[in-house]
């Protein structure tokens, strides 16, 4: 079973990942003020459905993939961090735009939020990097099934991020007007942003495979 500080170390690194600026955040930022808190509150739903495939792929196979393919492994690792610099990049190049100031998107049906919720996260890379490259990392086989502990894990990481992204969808509209209108503000967020993103990067392309 995974241990106490295990949990909380990985639920940590979790709290990290959903914080950081990416098309999740964006998207559910720009549906709540665009459409309301109802049509991000049925994106969100997709969203945490696109987290438990990637659980579900993780625990029954992604997992052996790396371990028998390494190039894989290294293909992905490589690939998110290229996306986390693209991000940092695209946070701070002339004419970039703060995450909070909203962007417009057209009125969608409830069934039609929700599969574009779903799409947002699954061709997410920074997810795929959380689930496939960072999940197994904090996996003991010598703590009882790896079956379950990773299931233990995801559910984590789904609690963490739904409790984060909720509080995005509620506050959004408001956070967006009190603080959209001051450019100081928005410049220094988005270093701050590029900033996190470029250590993130960083520290996946240094990371070890294990």
């Amino acid at each position: 079973m995974v241990s106490f500080s295990t949990l909380i170390a990985f639920a940590l690194v979790s709290l990290g990942m959903v914080c950081s600026p990416g098309p999740n955040m964006i998207y559910l930022i720009s549906r709540s003020i665009t459409q309301g808190r109802m049509a991000g509150f049925i994106s969100l739903l997709g969203i945490m459905l696109g987290f438990i495939i990637y659980i579900i792929a993780t625990m029954f196979g992604l997992t052996v993939l790396f371990i028998a393919v390494p190039f894989v492994y290294e293909m992905v690792k490589w690939s998110g961090a290229v996306y986390l610099l693209w991000l940092a990049w695209n946070s701070i190049k002339p004419g970039a735009t703060s995450i909070l100031e909203p962007r417009t998107v057209s009125i969608e049906p409830p069934r039609k939020l929700f599969l574009m919720g779903l799409m947002t996260n699954l061709l997410n890379p920074k997810i795929a990097i959380l689930y496939v490259s960072l999940l197994p990392q904090f996996e003991d086989p010598a703590k009882g099934s790896l079956l379950i502990q990773g299931g233990v894990l995801g559910l984590t990481q789904i609690t963490v991020s739904f409790i984060v992204n909720l509080i995005i969808v509620i506050v959004a509209s408001r956070v967006a007007k009190l603080l959209g209108t001051r450019p100081t503000w928005l410049k220094v967020q988005r270093w701050l942003m590029a900033t996190v993103l470029t250590c993130l990067a960083a520290n996946l392309i240094f990371e070890r495979r294990q």
